[in-house]
């Protein structure tokens, strides 16, 4: 759909003989404003739709490999310890107790770490899954923190899992890129 430019309406305005007035000016401003803002949203919903269409992607086949690989890592890490909490052997149970947690929450937080790591792992939906394990993790700090254990090996771990996340998908997603440009063009 073609929309009229402000010159057109101005011409239209001058070719039916009205007198400019201080009323028609605002409303050829007003025409002018609304036609920019649409040009505007037409340019910018082609850029996103060009951008997810993929032809625009700025990720070089050496970060997105590294990126895949290291969210890889992360994320069978992410799912083994989802796994360990689904099965619950006899050690998850005793070092889940010893952390203050009653054996019955086990399961339900395998369960939403499950959830976590299969948002993670889907293209789609991988900045969302890296918030929400970004939370969960969060909440390992405060576990340990409360419990007291060493910081380099206990409390800060589950902040070097997070930045694995993120890092993996800052190399693999160029809608992340785009929001944190390290650089500028």
């Amino acid at each position: 759909m073609q929309y009229p430019t402000a010159d057109s309406v101005k011409n239209r305005i001058g070719t039916y003989g009205l007198k400019s007035n201080n009323a028609e000016s605002q409303v050829v401003q007003k025409i002018q404003c609304r036609l920019l803002t649409e040009e505007n949203a037409m340019k910018t919903n082609a850029t996103l739709a060009s951008e997810s269409n993929g032809t625009t992607n700025s990720v070089s086949k050496g970060s997105l490999w590294a990126g895949r690989i290291i969210s890889a890592l992360s994320a069978l890490f992410m799912l083994m310890d989802a796994v360990m909490k689904l099965v619950k052997p006899a050690f998850v149970v005793e070092a889940t107790v010893q952390l203050g947690y009653p054996e019955s929450v086990i399961f339900g937080l395998g369960l939403v770490l499950l959830v976590c790591v299969i948002l993670y792992v889907v293209p789609r939906t991988s900045i969302l899954g890296a918030l929400l394990l970004t939370g969960y993790l969060g909440g390992a700090v405060a576990t340990n923190l409360r419990v007291g254990l060493p910081l380099f090996s206990h409390i800060l771990f589950p902040i070097y899992i997070a930045v694995l996340l993120w890092g993996g998908l800052f190399l693999r997603e160029p809608r992340l890129r785009a929001l944190f440009p390290l650089r500028q063009a």
